[in-house]
């Protein structure tokens, strides 16, 4: 795996909000404890910074928008990694409008198969392809 790699930075952010939720670390200390062991570029630094810190400030609106497109499923009821990894991705589809939808529900996916369960992928991609959706239905854009 390329080292500069936005994968590696999703990563980060993914362990720094388990570290952040189940730690005693404040939410700064997680990531920059996390970012410590790894080597990326300073764009990426930058990129998963930003993301972490925007998901932190906004973790109740993905939470809002993952129990709304997930009938069935109290937000507890879902596993802790599997909820981060939605919090990443919709905020990455709402807020960092310059990567590419494929590229955040590709890297989403790969991350539920290599840090979660095998039936987790096709849980995710189900919640996200919902908020795709809706998302499109917003757009003005959309005619």
């Amino acid at each position: 795996m390329n080292e500069n790699s936005r994968h590696l930075a999703r990563i980060i952010v993914l362990k720094a909000l388990y570290a952040t939720d189940h730690g005693d670390l404040d939410p700064v200390q997680a990531f920059d404890d996390i970012l410590a062991d790894e080597k990326l570029s300073k764009k990426n630094i930058e990129f998963a910074r930003s993301l972490y810190n925007t998901i932190i400030s906004s973790k109740s609106k993905a939470d809002d928008y993952i129990k709304n497109l997930s009938d069935n499923w109290d937000l507890e009821r879902i596993a802790a990694v599997d909820r981060y990894i939605l919090q990443m991705a919709i905020t990455e589809l709402e807020l960092f409008i310059d990567t590419p939808v494929k590229v955040v529900l590709n890297e989403a996916i790969e991350l539920a198969k290599e840090f979660s369960t095998s039936e987790s992928s096709s849980f995710i991609n189900g919640i996200l392809d919902s908020f795709v959706k809706s998302i499109d239905q917003l757009s003005p854009d959309n005619k």
